[in-house]
């Protein structure tokens, strides 16, 4: 599926629009590919502005903190997701069906013929696993959250609540059980690559064991 995406990613966040400008674009770009190549952690403005040919002010003019470009970032990916999911979703009517389908988008790499952009989605898909809860898991949650920024993974969560609800409408915690889904794949993904020792993967079944998990799951807590 190919299609033209743009997203409106929350303006508390960044300081200039990185979509208004081709420079913007690019510091999203690379970073999305330094981040990957280095972890969060060794990833810094100064390293960035080598490797676009620009200077750490002119970074700096766009986003006030790394902490607050990987948000944005990660922001992007959960509107993606939302928009993903609603594509796929659109023409299944069996609650079964949407939840299995749900599973499969949250543990697989993102589509690489969609989007019309120049992100390389595996690497994105990489950074939402292994960094995305370094966003959140921060002592300034709370300031930060007055902004609203996380409201598009909210969203995605009510979105996946909704298909839970319609499978059980009995069941009393469809939004805890949506973000834990959300959580739960990008632990077991990661535990499956660098942890295995804390998963039950098999060699057999190493590319869907994240599936089969939440899978076999979700199913069980729903019965």
């Amino acid at each position: 599926m190919d299609f033209k995406l743009s997203f409106h990613v929350n303006e508390a966040i960044y300081l200039k629009d990185p979509e208004g400008t081709d420079l913007g674009k690019k510091i999203v770009k690379r970073s999305i590919d330094l981040i990957n190549d280095l972890g969060f952690e060794a990833f810094t403005f100064k390293k960035l502005a080598i490797e676009i040919g620009t200077t750490e002010a002119t970074i700096y003019r766009y986003f006030e903190n790394k902490h607050r470009l990987l948000l944005y970032i990660i922001n992007w990916y959960w509107c993606y997701m939302e928009f993903l999911l609603d594509f796929q979703l659109q023409n299944l009517t069996n609650p079964t069906l949407k939840i299995k389908t749900i599973v499969q988008l949250l543990t697989h790499d993102l589509p690489e013929s969609s989007g019309g952009l120049d992100y390389n989605k595996k690497y994105l898909s990489q950074i939402v696993i292994s960094e995305s809860s370094k966003v959140y898991l921060v002592k300034e949650v709370a300031e930060i959250n007055k902004n609203e920024v996380f409201k598009p993974y909210k969203d995605l969560c009510a979105k996946i609540a909704e298909v839970i609800t319609s499978y059980n409408q009995a069941y009393l915690f469809p939004k805890s059980l949506s973000s834990t889904l959300i959580e739960t794949a990008h632990h077991q993904q990661f535990f499956s690559q660098y942890l295995t020792k804390l998963t039950d993967i098999q060699e057999k079944d190493k590319e869907k064991f994240a599936e089969k998990f939440l899978e076999d799951l979700v199913f069980k807590v729903l019965a």
